[in-house]
């Protein structure tokens, strides 16, 4: 007795299938932010680095950062990472529900709140390095 053979279906997908839809654009965008904060990891190790190899090596690591090319990648990263904090605080009432007794809170209370917590948090890292 012969063994059936079965053919698979695949359907056949463009490259940039993507790219057709508002919502996968915006989709795909927020996913490579993570290049974002991968630049900005990379950067804080380096400096850390720098900083434990003394003084000339941390003030060629700073002559490095003050090129025009790496001020044009930390603004691209920094308009990264906004746009990354800002879509994650946004999806924030869809991947949290919460209840008191029988009352739920909406979702712009939950927006509200972490763009509260944000902008406290980064006035708090302003004044500490402002000291």
């Amino acid at each position: 007795m012969e063994k059936p053979t079965f053919k698979l279906y695949q359907k056949k997908m463009p490259v940039l299938w993507w790219a057709k839809r508002l919502s996968h654009l915006h989709f795909i965008l927020r996913e490579l932010t993570s290049l974002s904060v991968g630049f900005f990891a990379v950067v804080g190790i380096f400096y850390l680095r720098a900083l434990s190899k003394g003084a000339e090596a941390y003030e060629s690591f700073l002559s490095i950062l003050q090129s025009p090319v790496m001020i044009v990648a930390h603004l691209i990263a920094f308009s990264g990472l906004l746009f990354h904090s800002v879509t994650w605080l946004n999806l924030a009432p869809k991947a949290m529900k919460l209840k008191i007794n029988d009352y739920k809170i909406s979702g712009g209370w939950i927006v509200a709140g972490n763009y509260v917590a944000w902008l406290l948090l980064s006035l708090w890292m302003i004044l500490i390095f402002i000291q």
